[in-house]
């Protein structure tokens, strides 16, 4: 048997991703924790010192850890990725009204992928670089009412 546990994320500047999930995209803030140097460094691979910070915040069942990496060097700098390239590469979120939400990415660090609106659905970027689908909630209304989740 398995469970989902959590997607983990990679961030510059904790505060403000933590501004940009919770106040834009309706995130919840469950817990912070830092966990110590060596087990954490042993279990990512990364060579401490780390002094992480994990942030995991709540949304509909997802919870997305946010990882900062306090000490000196240890994050690297974002590299865009194409939606090719293997991995994961994106998170979708269905949002009341998707203009009012574009109109507001920048005010929280983000960027509209504005050659990728089609109306219905359009690609942002969080302050990091990480692409977001937002869709509309009429959207995930109607996979509900298919007996989707």
């Amino acid at each position: 048997m398995s469970a989902f546990n959590h997607i983990g994320q990679c961030v510059t500047d904790l505060a403000r991703s933590k501004r940009f999930y919770c106040e834009l995209l309706g995130f919840t803030l469950e817990r912070e924790v830092n966990p110590p140097d060596e087990s954490s460094a042993q279990l990512l691979s990364l060579t401490p010192p780390l002094a992480m910070t994990a942030a995991y915040l709540v949304r509909d069942g997802l919870v997305l850890e946010l990882l900062h990496y306090g000490a000196v060097g240890k994050t690297k700098p974002f590299r865009d990725r194409t939606m090719n390239e293997p991995g994961l590469t994106h998170v979708s979120l269905s949002v009341d009204d998707i203009d009012d939400v574009c109109a507001r990415i920048s005010e929280y660090g983000g960027k509209v992928v504005t050659s990728s609106y089609i109306g219905a659905a359009v690609f942002v970027r969080d302050p990091d670089g990480q692409l977001l689908e937002l869709l509309p909630m009429t959207y995930r209304r109607h996979l509900e009412s298919q007996g989707f989740h």
